[in-house]
């Protein structure tokens, strides 16, 4: 049986996006002709791999068993053929990002990046804000309660925000539940000043009054201020899961609270997007699904 390569990465793309339409714009060829390639690879596997609905498509249970065998396998052609035809020729990707989510997400993962890709260096940036996120990078990632208006974005994860303190007040403050909030300042990132209300409205907290409060400029100040045992903070998650599971701080209060907040992969190459910069997309995609399940 000969391999449909052109059918297998216009699968991939459509299973990716969930849209053929999306997949052709990709692959600069029209949404027909991604059907077509599709539909004859389920021929040839005998298996349906997508559900047709009137305007969108979702996989099937054998369509996304056959993703996740074939998205690395094509991962790995596609860095095969750029290390053998650049064997000597190195090329680097710009990413700015904010400083949390480089620190706690994305520089552990780098050592994954350049094993598989030694010859593309990442040059990195990390901001505090979305505003100095720097438009000349190639790829920005920034954390909104509303999908960027940028042409092609990519929703990397939500997040939402938890109670938690030091190893040393948990002992003395997890008897005390939600009481515990009113003995304590409560730390939080002043982008978000009603932080501490909203989590206490969402969870049924009457009466709230948040006597001290600690405002901070960056998301590792206050991850470092709770434990430092300096007060209680709301972090998120699952970006702060590392100072849980490293035993820096511990989750005071199992009550969420749940906003529109979510990381976004932003391409600013609206055209000319190189192999380069594609594979990394599909490389963090795949590495920040498998850290978060």
């Amino acid at each position: 049986m000969q391999t449909p390569i052109r059918g297998l990465r216009s699968f991939c793309l459509a299973a990716k996006t969930l849209s053929f339409k999306d997949a052709a714009k990709e692959l600069h060829v029209s949404p027909s002709a991604i059907s077509h390639q599709v539909r004859q690879l389920e021929d040839q596997l005998n298996k349906t791999l997508f559900r047709r609905n009137a305007r969108s498509i979702e996989l099937t249970h054998d369509g996304a068993e056959f993703y996740k065998m074939m998205f690395p396998l094509l991962t790995q052609l596609d860095s095969a053929f750029l290390q053998f035809s650049n064997k000597t020729i190195s090329t680097s990707i710009s990413i700015s990002m904010p400083e949390f989510f480089a620190s706690e997400h994305f520089v552990p993962l780098l050592g994954d990046w350049s094993t598989l890709y030694p010859h593309i260096n990442i040059q990195l940036d990390t901001v505090k804000t979305n505003a100095e996120c720097k438009k000349e990078t190639d790829l920005s990632v920034v954390l909104s309660s509303t999908k960027p208006v940028d042409e092609n974005v990519t929703e990397l994860f939500p997040i939402y925000y938890i109670p938690a303190c030091s190893n040393k007040l948990y002992e003395r403050l997890s008897p005390l539940g939600a009481e515990a909030l009113k003995t304590m300042p409560l730390i939080l990132h002043h982008s978000r000043p009603w932080a501490w209300h909203h989590w206490a409205e969402e969870n049924g907290i009457r009466d709230f009054e948040a006597s001290r409060v600690i405002e901070v400029d960056s998301m590792f100040a206050v991850a470092r201020a709770a434990q430092k045992g300096l007060g209680i903070a709301l972090l998120p998650m699952p970006i702060s899961k590392g100072w849980v599971e490293d035993g820096f701080i511990r989750v005071l209060i199992d009550m969420k609270l749940h906003t529109n907040d979510k990381f976004f992969l932003v391409n600013r190459r609206k055209t000319n997007c190189s192999a380069e910069i594609t594979l990394f997309v599909e490389w963090l995609l795949r590495v920040l699904s498998v850290r978060e399940q």
